[in-house]
């Protein structure tokens, strides 16, 4: 009886030891580390100016108007899922629809045509992907360099703006490959958006 006793006691000391650890000590180093480290990403990557809140660098916002830059199409829900407090709860996702499939063809269809209206300048350029497919997140927030500079002279005419001050916001929202290496090239839509409005002068 003795024995199982101590074990017992021993058991519930070393819970109460690895909780601490874990549960407290553990998180409070790593949330200190990030805070003081990457502050911005630790908390939420969100673009803020003069203390109002545009949204989060991490996530698209659909555009689909002449004087901003579309993204990647949005495969967004805000039909399936309430809130208790009446709030409208919005999900995303891939479309998991096969290339294959007719609905797949149509969608893609719609899109090209939609784009071909909206920027009749490029009538002799093939549409880039990324402008017709959607993301494996369904909220990517980035498109191709070559999908940005397909939208350069509808943005520049939408907004009185010349092409190679389109071009001169794009650059400064395009995110390099890793270590110069690794991935692609990728252009950020709603700073590029935020910017054409006006609201961010430069890109930290």
């Amino acid at each position: 009886m003795k024995t199982v006793k101590s074990v017992f006691s021993k058991a519930v000391v070393i819970f109460f030891v690895f909780t601490v650890i874990c549960g407290v000590v553990y998180t409070a180093v790593v949330t200190g580390i990030a805070q003081l480290i990457f502050p911005n990403q630790a908390n939420g990557s969100i673009i803020e100016v003069n203390g109002k809140k545009y949204g989060c660098e991490l996530l698209g916002q659909h555009y689909n108007d002449t004087n901003h830059m579309w993204g990647r199409i949005m495969n967004i829900d805000v039909q399936t899922y309430k809130a208790e407090n009446g709030k409208t709860l919005m999900y995303a996702a891939p479309s998991n629809l096969s290339p294959a499939s007719e609905e797949y063809k149509e969608l893609v269809a719609e899109r090209i045509k939609m784009l071909r209206e909206a920027n009749p300048d490029m009538a002799e350029k093939a549409v880039p992907v990324d402008l017709v497919t959607c993301s494996g997140s369904g909220l990517d927030p980035h498109i191709s360099p070559a999908a940005a500079q397909y939208q350069v002279a509808r943005i520049a005419k939408a907004n009185d703006m010349t092409e190679e001050e389109v071009e001169n916001i794009i650059e400064k929202c395009t995110d390099k490959r890793f270590l110069g290496l690794f991935g692609e090239k990728t252009v950020n839509v709603l700073k590029v958006n935020l910017m054409l409005d006006g609201i961010l002068s430069w890109i930290e």
